[in-house]
């Protein structure tokens, strides 16, 4: 199996509307292929399993934030994808009113609840605006155009207010100004390996219930020397059943996690292998 080159990817699915910080990330990794929207990380999991597009792109983790759950959820409950690539984008959220509104007017401010946990601190200073849900961060920006409301806001990037025609009342709202989301891109192949790189590879993984369990899955990849640059726990709608998901570093010519994961087969009630990828943070290859 081989990763889609740039030349053959021609359409790329990203959660959210045009001018989503994921269309931002889709354009990075996949330069020049056409965006396809979509409403949740779900849909977009299942057009690229379906074949309705080549890839898709997906939030899997913020630095203020966390991890963004529904992205695991998808990949584990939907198959036939791999992770092939991941790409890192500055996050910066402009508060987007219409043409006239002042900051002080506005009484509620929509975006996705991601975005509106990695602004908490602005809504602390300002107590008189209500923060609320929506799908997306580009969304609420097209829906806060449409309504043209002066008491309505969105928590979206500079690009949505271009896209939408609003203006931006307050900039860089987020609680840190070094504010980061990682994508990763999915196709329905494996990527190839590209021996001088560092890659990370991503498992699911579920253990038995008895003491101990997790330890042992988890010793034999410090015992190699592996860094694990992730680990997130999901139910798997089994009563006090959990998945673990775990990225491990490694070099791309590395056979030691090949091991790991042929361990981990052996003695976890589950083992599946999400992706293998280039890791977006290079660092010299050992």
């Amino acid at each position: 199996m081989t990763r889609p080159t740039r030349a053959a990817v021609a359409r790329a699915a990203f959660q959210g509307d045009l001018g989503a910080f994921s269309e931002l990330a889709a354009a990075a990794l996949w330069p020049g292929a056409e965006h396809v929207p979509m409403r949740g990380n779900t849909d977009v999991v299942r057009a690229v399993a379906a074949g309705k597009v080549d890839v898709g792109v997906l939030a899997i983790e913020n630095t203020l934030a966390g991890t963004v759950t529904d992205t695991d959820d998808a990949l584990l409950r939907v198959e036939g994808t791999c992770i092939v690539s991941e790409t890192i984008v500055p996050i910066h959220h402009c508060v987007l009113g219409v043409r006239g509104a002042t900051l002080r007017g506005i009484r509620s401010v929509a975006s996705h609840p991601v975005a509106l946990d990695q602004c908490r601190s602005f809504f602390e200073r300002h107590a008189q605006i209500e923060p609320r849900a929506a799908y997306d961060t580009a969304g609420a920006a097209r829906d806060v155009a449409a309504a043209a409301d002066p008491t309505r806001a969105a928590l979206a990037g500079r690009h949505a207010a271009k896209r939408y025609g609003l203006a931006v009342l307050a900039k860089n709202v987020e609680d840190r100004g070094d504010n980061q989301t990682r994508f990763i891109g999915i196709a329905r192949d494996s990527a190839i390996r590209v021996p001088h790189l560092m890659h990370k590879t991503s498992l699911a993984i579920i253990v038995d219930d008895e003491p101990g369990a997790l330890l042992r899955l988890l010793q034999p990849i410090a015992a190699a020397g592996l860094s694990l640059t992730r680990l997130s726990a999901r139910p798997t709608g089994e009563p006090w059943e959990y998945e673990f998901v775990l990225d491990v570093e490694h070099a791309g010519s590395d056979e030691r996690l090949a091991r790991i994961v042929e361990q981990a087969m052996s003695g976890c009630r589950s083992c599946r292998v999400l992706g293998t990828f280039p890791s977006a943070k290079q660092r010299l290859a050992t």
